[in-house]
């Protein structure tokens, strides 16, 4: 019997968006506690250019050729050994481990979850790595409390859009940074104060703040933490370590929380996905490529600025 092949992107070496290569290859088989899915669409999340362009080759170096990726939504082709709480035909999303842009990849079913009937693949593809990412930091690390004032940089992008909406949902009040066309978007989430970045500097309005999530870096990084009140949080979400001897100078708490850990856990998942499927938390889509033009889906997240989340729509 012939192995069966999908289309996928591999990336061979380092560099720009052109290295992402439409490829043939062997199809993976699920192994223990892992099943297969058969992708419909699959978020693009930042942290992928970054790798791709070697940004990490240091301290995390890849293994070519790779395939990019994580943030997955499908249905399931095939059950690995061991596998309980799933079957064959089920809509899911959550992560893959094997590379997400693919016709077809494998996941562990612990960061898997079904997909609500009310929300779309794509949607459900701007879960893990947005949604997740955003709890991790604000209702997890930060330990969000109603009352508390929350500072969100770059609040209309994939992650800060959900975190939004999550701070609102806590009963925080939320400061946000936003462009002056994303404005009234950033409003309509559920912040209560939005800071035109480009006019007026955001120590300006706020100040004394519970909590920052800084996904930005250096010098706002910096400047952000001046306005954290004394045994506040800063967390940033970029791979650059806060400096503690600047946070133990404000007295303050600052700390990574990068996009690619923690996994997302079912549970995690599934009440994210309960949220928007009642309509409490929403999804934006940014724009959706075919994964031929997984390059072109690069390019535009590289330029940032933009307001969702890009996703690879694979399957109808």
């Amino acid at each position: 019997m012939s192995e069966k092949m999908m289309q996928t992107i591999q990336v061979r070496r380092y560099g720009g968006p052109e290295e992402l290569v439409l490829e043939s290859i062997p199809c993976p088989r699920p192994g223990e506690g892992e099943v297969l899915v058969r992708l419909h669409a699959v978020g693009v999340l930042p942290i992928e250019w970054k790798v791709r362009q070697g940004l990490f080759g240091r301290v995390r170096p890849s293994t070519f050729p790779y395939i990019p990726g994580s943030a997955i939504a499908g249905v399931v082709e095939e059950m690995g050994p061991g596998v309980t709480g799933f079957s064959v035909g089920q809509a899911v999303f959550g992560r893959s481990n094997n590379g997400g842009y693919a016709e077809y990849t494998t996941a562990a079913v612990e960061t898997l979850a079904l997909k609500p009937e009310q929300i779309s693949f794509a949607e459900a593809a701007t879960i893990s790595g947005g949604a997740t990412v955003a709890w991790s930091a604000l209702i997890e690390n930060a330990d969000l409390q109603p009352g508390q004032r929350v500072l969100i940089h770059a609040a209309a992008g994939g992650v800060g859009l959900f975190a939004v909406q999550f701070a609102h949902w806590q009963g925080a009040q939320v400061i946000a940074t936003a462009s002056a066309a994303n404005a009234q978007f950033v409003s309509s989430l559920g912040a209560d104060i939005v800071i035109d970045y480009t006019r007026t500097p955001f120590e300006e309005l706020a100040r004394n703040v519970d909590v920052v999530l800084d996904t930005m870096g250096g010098e706002i990084m910096t400047r952000s933490m001046r306005i954290v009140k004394r045994g506040g949080i800063l967390i940033t979400l970029l791979g650059q370590a806060p400096s503690q001897q600047e946070a133990s100078y404000y007295g303050i708490r600052a700390i990574q929380n990068t996009p690619t850990f923690p996994f997302p856990s079912t549970h995690l998942l599934q009440d994210i996905a309960h949220l928007m499927a009642t309509g409490q938390i929403r999804t934006t889509i940014a724009r959706t490529f075919p994964l031929s033009e997984a390059s072109q889906a690069h390019a535009l997240s590289q330029i940032g600025h933009g307001r969702g989340r890009i996703v690879l729509q694979v399957a109808p």
